[in-house]
């Protein structure tokens, strides 16, 4: 781990900080903590850098990147802006909200940060080392999750190096992280306000702020986000859904080289079993119990126990689908 570096969240050091935003602007990567996972971070207005992300990572190139950025009025040479936009980034910036927006004409975005389409997603990440590295860099940062394409979203700087090694100049290593699911995704592009990927902020609060319910998307609007076209987030592990409403011997599988993790103490004596004392708890800790229960070599599958719908329990219904599917 000679490339990742200590950074305290609260009080970043700021010779550091300058040291990463001159990889970035020499066109390196720099892997660094937010609010929900830790992202891979290139120059999100150079193509050549923006393209080592995909390299790095083994990622599809029709898969679109957010932008982060460290100022709400940055957007404004990025994407087109109605007032609905502003609202949103008035009241819920920084946080774990990405907004998918008009790109201007003659954007300075690269179309490998778009993926080609008409639209940029864009947000002001919640955490002190990601801003501070935003701003010292002087551009955008295109950051996706900092893993290999597929895998379990790193929440510790650990787990960005076991995925990426050297393949990243630096990992700004600031410990885990809060939440532990990546951003919510809403398209802003039409009348109706599209939930595309549930995330670290919940429905129910953008419902309320809005006024109206957040709609379905189509295939065609779902392409504008990440995360949502492959398979995405499992482990090396066959992933199966336990809804506690049914019974456990339904999945077809040997507790003995099987991990369980969820809410609710299993009535089955698995090999190696990790409840959660909440939902919000899950949320940060599923990623990092997914690659717990793989370095087992014992260990053949996870049962992921099914969250209720409600708050963040909808963003780790769509992770944990996502990873058990095939």
């Amino acid at each position: 781990m000679s490339n990742v570096v200590k950074i305290d969240k609260w009080n970043p050091d700021l010779a550091v900080i300058a040291g990463a935003a001159s990889i970035l602007r020499d066109g390196g990567l720099v892997a660094f903590p937010t609010e929900t996972v830790y992202g891979l971070g290139a120059d999100g207005l150079g193509a050549d850098a923006v393209k080592k992300i995909f390299a790095a990572k083994g990622r599809p190139r029709d898969n679109p990147l957010i932008l982060h950025v460290c100022d709400k009025q940055e957007t404004a040479r990025l994407a087109k802006r109605d007032q609905r936009a502003l609202d949103l980034m008035d009241k819920f910036w920084p946080g774990p909200l990405t907004l998918v927006l008009p790109l201007l004409e003659n954007s300075c975005v690269p179309k490998e940060v778009t993926a080609g389409l008409s639209t940029v997603a864009i947000r002001m990440p919640d955490h002190p080392v990601a801003l501070a590295l935003i701003e010292a860099t002087g551009h955008p940062l295109a950051a996706p999750s900092a893993n290999r394409s597929g895998r379990p979203s790193p929440t510790d700087a650990w787990a960005v190096d076991f995925d990426l090694g050297e393949g990243v100049s630096m990992v700004l290593d600031a410990g885990s992280v809060d939440i532990g699911l990546e951003s919510t995704v809403i398209d802003l592009t039409g009348e109706e306000v599209l939930l595309l990927r549930p995330g670290g902020l919940p429905a129910e609060k953008l419902e309320a702020f809005l006024g109206s319910p957040l709609k379905t998307p189509g295939a065609d609007a779902s392409k504008r986000s990440p995360g949502t076209r492959y398979r995405h987030y499992a482990p090396d592990l066959d992933v199966r859904i336990w809804d506690k409403k049914d019974a456990l011997g339904a999945l077809c599988v040997t507790p003995s080289e099987s991990g369980f993790i969820g809410l609710t103490k299993p009535p089955v004596p698995f090999r190696r079993i990790i409840v959660f004392d909440s939902v919000q708890s899950y949320a940060r800790g599923v990623f990092a119990s997914f690659r717990d229960m793989e370095s087992d070599d014992g260990c053949r599958c996870v049962i992921a126990e099914w969250p209720e719908p409600e708050g963040i329990g909808l963003a780790l219904r769509d992770r944990i689908r996502r990873a058990a599917s095939v």
